[in-house]
This record gives structure tokens, C-alpha cells and sequence, in this order.
């Protein structure tokens, strides 16, 4: 099953919500083409697995493989692993979270990008269970003392550093790299506090639009300049003259979120429409309605007035 934030009962869900029962509650960034999600549920049927990817196709392959398996303790989420953690796992909801081979980031000047960093394990103390784990296994050394030396700034971890398990080699990047004569390092992470600062859930915004007086311009143009707001930066990057009006392709980047949406401007019958599209779902978070209320002062610069505000 795949997991669609904007049809979920509760935010964050319960672990009922997803997956219609409690039990202990596991989150994989990064599954890859499932093959170890589909082991780590067979070996252990009680627990709940939760599991975060940015592949689309290798999603669709987990999704095909998990199915033939016949697993029901499964649910899959396409996106980043940091916006699963604080939107769909409630505080202290979470039994253990596995990160295998996860993408090193060996330039110094991507590093930031890297996905365990002292600003994640603090996140994830707020999200852990009393002696709940991180389990990462690399062959990357310089990421895995690099992953040591952040986790234990915090704190907030008792570490130690031991062979993996033969389960976490039998991915398809540990099978590559074991062929390939490559070492392993493994570490677990154990809970001992948490971090002070609450970590709520991205908001989600019941609508974000305006309705404006005035013609429909004759052409919409759009710069290419970046839009920032608290957290965030918003870019318009193309727009598209339809039979009703103008699409608007967006880019939102937002705190362990990003988004490509379509916003537009059309008549309708309270005058003219600006803001999202429901095309592909989009979450109405902040970045999107900073987007919106930056496409609107575009529209009122060009002499329409604005009559209702839900930006």
C-alpha cells in the first residue's frame, strides 16, 4: 500500500491509521527496490514497516515485489525520509528506524545534503521510543565517522559500532558491493534523552487562493527569481497558456519537503482564480501559499484588485 498524506484521517496518523492495527512501528529510508523491506517483514510479521523513498521507479518495484510477497505490515511512502519522520510517525511512535547505504555525499560542498546530521538525530529523539535505535549500515567510512561524530554531538545516543547483520548485506547495494570487495560499517544508535524542542507536523492549509477583480491578462509574465519565505524558497518555472487561462509550474522547497505543483489562473464565477491546482494532490503547506501570495502580487501589479484573500 502506498501511503497518501493528503487522505490520511489524522496528522501525523496513528500507526491504526496506516496500517490498521498497533504494533510496533519501524521506518526504512530508503528502501531501494524493497528486497530487504520485504525480508525484515516476513522475519518479523508483529511489526508495522513503514518505508520512505525518492525513487519513483524504485517504489513501484518494492510496491511489485511486497504484493507478490502477500505482506500487509507494509506501507510505502514516495518522498523524503526526513518529511515521513515528523508528519507520519507521532512523537515517540517509533520502535527503530533503518538506514542502509544511504547516499554518502562525498563532496564537501554537498555534505549538507547528507541525510544524518546533528539536526536530524535531534529531530529523531523526539520521535524514538524510550531505547529506541537507529541502525545504519554503509561502506562509505568517511560518511560513517562522519555520521558517528554528529550523532554524538548531540548527546542524545549511546553508540556502538559492530559487524552488520547478514540481513542489512543482502541488499541490492551491499550484494553490488560485497562482489566488489568493499568493507562494511554498521552502528546503532540507542535513545538515552531527547531533544527539549518539539518537532510538530508540517501544517497542512484547508485551501490557498485568491479571487481577484479584473480582466484575464493577455500573457503572465513570470521570473525565474527565487521567492523566499521563513524556511523555505519557492521558484516559478514555467507557465503554460491553456484554453481557460495560465498554468504555472512551481517549485517549493520547504524543511524535509519539496514539491512541484501547478498553480493557475482562470475565471471562474466569483471572478478570477489564483492559486493551486488539485492536480496530483499537492500539500498546502506554507511554502506553497508563499508561492500563491507571490503569484497574486504579480497579478494585482498588472492592475487586477484582489476581493477574497485565502492566501
Amino acid at each position: 500500500m502506498l501511503v497518501r498524506p493528503a487522505l490520511l484521517p489524522s496528522w501525523p496518523p496513528s500507526p491504526s491509521d496506516l496500517f490498521g492495527r498497533e504494533g510496533p512501528l519501524v521506518l526504512e529510508v530508503g528502501f531501494g527496490d524493497g528486497r530487504f523491506t520485504a525480508e525484515l517483514a516476513q522475519t518479523h510479521p508483529g511489526w508495522l514497516i513503514l518505508g520512505a523513498e525518492v525513487s519513483a521507479a524504485s517504489v513501484l518495484r518494492a510496491l511489485k515485489r511486497l504484493r507478490r510477497a502477500g505482506l500487509a505490515n507494509v506501507r510505502l511512502y514516495h518522498g523524503e525520509g526526513p518529511f515521513a519522520l515528523r508528519n507520519l510517525v507521532p512523537p515517540r511512535g517509533l520502535h527503530q528506524v533503518i538506514v542502509n547505504f544511504p547516499d554518502p555525499w562525498p563532496k564537501k560542498r554537498h555534505q549538507r545534503k547528507r541525510l544524518l546530521q546533528e539536526g536530524f538525530f535531534r529531530r529523531l529523539s523526539t520521535r524514538l521510543e524510550e531505547g529506541g535505535s537507529l541502525r545504519l549500515t554503509t561502506d562509505h567510512e568517511a560518511y560513517f565517522r562522519f555520521a558517528l561524530e554528529e550523532a554524538e554531538r548531540t548527546g542524545l545516543y549511546r553508540i556502538h559500532v559492530e559487524p552488520p547483520p547478514e540481513a542489512h548485506l543482502r541488499t541490492k547495494y551491499a550484494l553490488k558491493w560485497k562482489e566488489a570487495g568493499r568493507p562494511f560499517f554498521h552502528a546503532v544508535f540507542t535513545k538515552v534523552a531527547e531533544d527539549p524542542t518539539p518537532w510538530p507536523p508540517t501544517r497542512r492549509y484547508p485551501m490557498a487562493h485568491a479571487l481577484l477583480a479584473g480582466d484575464l491578462p493577455e500573457s503572465l509574465p513570470l521570473g525565474k527569481e527565487p521567492i523566499p519565505f521563513p524556511g523555505g524558497v519557492a521558484v516559478f518555472l514555467e507557465v503554460a497558456r491553456g484554453e481557460t487561462g495560465f498554468y504555472i509550474l512551481t517549485h517549493v522547497e520547504e524543511e524535509e519537503l519539496t514539491q512541484d505543483l501547478l498553480l493557475e489562473v482562470r475565471p471562474s464565477a466569483h471572478g478570477i482564480y489564483a492559486g493551486a491546482s488539485r492536480f496530483a494532490s499537492p500539500l498546502l503547506t506554507e511554502g506553497v501559499k508563499a508561492a500563491v501570495r507571490a503569484l497574486v502580487a504579480r497579478l494585482t501589479a498588472l492592475g487586477l484588485e484582489v476581493v477574497q484573500d485565502h492566501t
